[in-house]
């Protein structure tokens, strides 16, 4: 079993910068693969991107577009997602998510352990 807890949401002005963080419980997390997916309301939970046990990293290209950076440190249990140049339509709940095999790992229904979210919100 693990547990996923999201932190740095938040408030944020247009072209502003937020780092989200992700803290993972279990002694197993460096097996792990982990995701960021995002969800507003009246939309489906969407991929942002994904880093493998391996360190492999995965973006969505459209909602990304070189803006965002995920990254994990193990000995912390942790895995980051650093946003930069934000947007309005970048307005979600945000969810960390967990895998012990992925095959692609863009799909929610890969994912076996989900974060409770955190919001951000960009004013434009």
């Amino acid at each position: 079993q693990v547990q996923l807890v999201e932190s740095g949401g938040g408030l944020v002005q247009a072209g502003g910068s937020l780092r989200l963080s992700c803290a993972a419980s279990g002694r197993t997390f460096s097996s792990y693969n982990m995701g960021w997916f995002r969800q507003a309301p009246g939309k489906e939970r969407e991929f942002v991107a994904a880093i493998r046990w391996n360190g492999g990293r995965l973006y969505d290209p459209d909602s990304v577009k070189g803006r965002f950076t995920i990254s994990r440190d193990n000995a912390k249990n942790t895995v980051y997602l650093q946003m930069n140049s934000l947007k309005p339509e970048d307005t979600a709940n945000y969810y960390c998510a967990a895998a012990r095999t992925v095959v692609g790992g863009r799909s929610p229904g890969e994912y076996d352990y989900w974060g409770q979210g955190t919001q951000v919100t960009v004013s434009s």
